[in-house]
């Protein structure tokens, strides 16, 4: 007995010093931020920032070309274009156009990028454009290459409804499903779906919102170029369903990176223990909700199906927020095919049963539906 609490101690020392190591191993703290944008006819104007957020170590910028697509029905397509690509470091502009010369950002600071694209006439036939920013980062880590993306709608200030899908609900209510504009990290999310419901919904209606789309509101998407895993990421997710998004190594990069290999090690432990007398679901309990809320790639639509989405942020602050404006509950869930749902979040927690009954057939889809917003109605 002593010989196994002894085991118990020194292991979750060792596992504590590993976490250590992870959380200081050196990192690139370069960042990109989406400032604005504005899209004319054949003109595209996009500005971001690289901000250094290392309080003592300056990053370079060795590469980083800008490629646009427009999106058609669920593919990319290639726009043509010529490129200006402005860098303000805070003393002058630099242009850097056919050539893109190394940048240094020192720490605790940042530059400022902006983009010229003048395009033909496709641009005028295209409602969104999908923005892929392809650089690459070298300092006290090494060298490593990233990928960012960002959604640029050309109507951007319109939330347009395209369509209305009704489905019968549980019981005596009535569910429809809110078909909308692809969305993005420009679309602020109380915002956007307050004015998307305006107009339709009724007193005592309920609100509900998928936790992906309003994760990739908020910029919870992240492109697995942009992980570094470990070798514990590549051994633990072997534990995992291979369906699981925690069965990937970026996958389970992400969970470390939020609570530590020494919090999912002993989740797991425990969570083994009680799958054999028939408990399920322990792990994900031990283990908090983001374990649960990571969509790998290919959980979500259409162009962020090559994305890994983390779950939303600050959801009860949301979910008071749209109440407010709409005078209407809502929640936030999520939901799959398989008929399982969790509300992650709402208004008013007294209709959680109305709400899981009604979502069990996962009227929004997860898939190339776009039906993110979900109102349940009462006949």
């Amino acid at each position: 007995m002593l010989f196994i609490i002894y085991f118990i101690i020194i292991s979750t020392i060792i596992l504590l010093i590993i976490d250590l190591i992870i959380i200081y191993f050196p990192k690139s703290k370069l960042e990109i931020i989406p400032l604005k944008y504005k899209i004319n006819s054949k003109e595209v104007l996009f500005e971001f920032k690289i901000i250094n957020q290392s309080n003592n170590k300056e990053t370079m910028v060795p590469n980083l070309d800008i490629e646009l697509n427009g999106l058609d029905n669920g593919n990319l397509i290639n726009l043509f274009l010529k490129k200006e690509i402005i860098v303000d470091d805070g003393i002058k502009k630099q242009p850097q156009n056919k050539y893109w010369k190394t940048i240094i950002v020192k720490s605790n600071s940042f530059i400022k990028v902006c983009l010229i694209a003048n395009t033909i006439d496709q641009l005028i036939e295209n409602n969104s454009i999908w923005l892929k920013i392809n650089w690459s980062n070298y300092g006290h880590f090494g060298f490593i290459k990233k990928q960012n993306c960002f959604l640029l709608r050309k109507n951007d200030s319109q939330y347009k409804i395209k369509k209305i899908v009704n489905i019968p609900g549980d019981n005596n209510f009535n569910i429809l499903a809110i078909k909308t504009e692809i969305l993005g990290i420009f679309d602020d999310p109380v915002k956007t779906i307050s004015e998307y419901c305006r107009d339709i919904v009724k007193k005592g209606d309920f609100v509900i919102i998928g936790e992906t789309p309003l994760a990739i509101m908020q910029g919870r998407y992240i492109n697995p170029i942009n992980i570094r895993y470990s070798l514990f990421a590549q051994l633990l997710c072997y534990f995992f369903h291979p369906t699981s998004s925690l069965a990937t190594a970026c996958g389970m990069q992400i969970l470390i990176n939020k609570i530590g290999i020494t919090r999912i090690i002993y989740a797991l432990t425990i969570g083994v223990m009680f799958k054999f007398i028939g408990i399920k679901g322990i792990f994900y309990r031990l283990s908090g909700n983001e374990s649960a809320l990571i969509d790998d790639i290919s959980g979500t639509t259409f162009p962020y199906d090559k994305s890994i989405v983390q779950g939303p942020i600050n959801t009860k602050r949301f979910c008071d927020d749209v109440s407010k404006i709409l005078g209407v509950d809502v929640a936030i869930a999520d939901v799959n095919d398989l008929g399982k749902v969790k509300i992650i979040d709402t208004s008013n927690k007294s209709n959680l049963k109305i709400l899981e009954r009604n979502l069990k057939n996962n009227p929004a889809g997860n898939d190339d539906q776009k039906t993110p917003i979900v109102v349940i109605r009462k006949i």
